[in-house]
């Protein structure tokens, strides 16, 4: 036991104390702050480079009735546009908007019938929001003048435009209420993808480990003082519990930032990610799936990682690996709209799309309990088979040499342990 120890603090504190390790994770802390703080940064950012002020429109009235209303409707629903009426020609604003002395011109009219025209031209159509609004608003004029057309009173308009009562109800037993679901949606988002990508860092960092260190021959002395069995397993731990140790640092890097983010005014994404309906069972199923999902990719990385001399090698031998992962996140991210498919809760049994998709309907739906309890006992069976198996292959791939046939040395990485 004691040479496995060894191993697991070798592989932990070898990989802890390298230069990427601590740039990446504080580039990701960085990260995270700037991703929580990014509203206020874009203000700030946007008061020093002068875009707060009201964007600029000239208008030419033709009707001579329309900038007045307009302006009006404007400063009620305060949208930040700024209108100038002028009798300019049409080809004197066009020079305007191409030496981009304003945003836009428009020019308004009335037809015969008291339906407004409205021409707008810009330097660009990329920006969206504000002919949106300018459009909005000419439409809440042209309401109101077709009203005093057909003699209605307010009441009468706002009747007209009365919202019907929609409302929805679920009688299902694995249903949540809508905004449940919607915060429960924003928040397995998040987790899907910090499993995601934490299996696929670590599970190509084992497998990388290996194979480096067999291609610098410190196999040979390694395998000669332990068994590879235990090799195997202290590489996993090892390496699994330094990206614990990373992911819990940018979990209290994420709340941290969420927290200073929200003390103040709530904005749109503290809004975005409010946890206020939190169900503790979320994160503690998150957790329990992470945990099963990395240990069940890890044992499959290092079984892999064996049978390759030159690192070079590991990402080619590794990618049906790789594939299965993508596999699982693009099943699972299909189901955020509608959990409740067919194919999804076939494929939260199946070991290798498990971690996701499980986890997905775990988070959204209430599910009974025998359905997550079973899949989870599904790919605890998995991984020990895996592990098994791997330790076989483990044993003999540690000392497999020469150019790699990807999964054929499998074969012969058994009988070599054997021997």
């Amino acid at each position: 036991m004691r040479e496995f120890w060894i191993i697991f603090k070798q592989s932990f504190l070898t990989k802890a104390k390298t230069k990427s390790f601590f740039i990446t994770t504080l580039i990701m802390v960085a990260g995270i702050f700037l991703f929580a703080n990014l509203p206020s940064i874009i203000d700030k950012v946007g008061k020093m480079m002068g875009s707060e002020e009201d964007d600029r429109v000239l208008v030419v009235d033709e009707s001579g009735v329309l900038f007045d209303r307009l302006l009006e409707q404007l400063q009620q629903n305060e949208q930040g546009i700024s209108l100038e009426l002028t009798e300019k020609t049409q080809d004197q604003l066009s020079e305007k908007v191409k030496s981009e002395e304003i945003e836009a011109f428009m020019e308004l009219s009335f037809d015969a019938e008291q339906t407004i025209h409205a021409s707008y031209t810009t330097g660009s159509l990329v920006e969206q929001s504000l002919p949106s609004a300018l459009q909005d608003a000419l439409q809440n004029i042209q309401t109101e003048v077709k009203a005093d057309q057909l003699a209605l009173s307010g009441e009468q308009v706002s009747e007209l435009f009365a919202p019907i009562q929609f409302e929805k109800h679920n009688i299902s037993e694995t249903a949540k209420s809508e905004e449940e679901l919607n915060q429960a949606r924003v928040l397995v988002y998040v987790l899907m993808f910090v499993i995601y990508f934490a299996v696929i860092i670590y599970s190509s960092m084992i497998a990388t480990e290996v194979a480096t260190e067999k291609s610098s021959r410190v196999m040979e002395i390694l395998i000669s003082s332990v068994s590879p069995v235990k090799h195997m397993f202290a590489k996993v731990l090892g390496i699994g519990s330094l990206g614990i140790v990373q992911i819990l640092v940018y979990a209290v890097s994420g709340f941290l930032a969420y927290t200073l983010s929200s003390a103040g005014e709530k904005n749109e994404l503290s809004a975005f990610f409010s946890l206020e309906n939190l169900e503790v069972s979320t994160l503690v199923y998150a957790v329990i799936f992470f945990l099963l999902g990395y240990f069940l990719y890890a044992t499959l990385a290092a079984l892999l990682g064996s049978l390759v001399s030159r690192t070079e090698d590991v990402q080619q031998m590794i990618m049906p690996m790789s594939l299965l992962i993508v596999a699982a996140f693009i099943i699972a991210a299909t189901g955020l709209g509608n959990p409740e498919l067919g194919y999804l809760k076939i494929a939260s049994f199946i070991p290798f799309f498990a971690p996701l998709v499980m986890f997905l309907r775990v988070g959204m739906l209430d599910l009974p309990l025998w359905e997550p309890l079973l899949s989870i006992g599904i790919m605890v069976v998995t991984i020990f088979i895996l592990g098994w198996f791997g330790a076989k292959v483990y044993r003999g791939g540690v000392l497999m040499y020469g150019p790699s046939r990807s999964l054929k040395d499998l074969k012969k990485a058994i009988q070599l342990g054997k021997e």
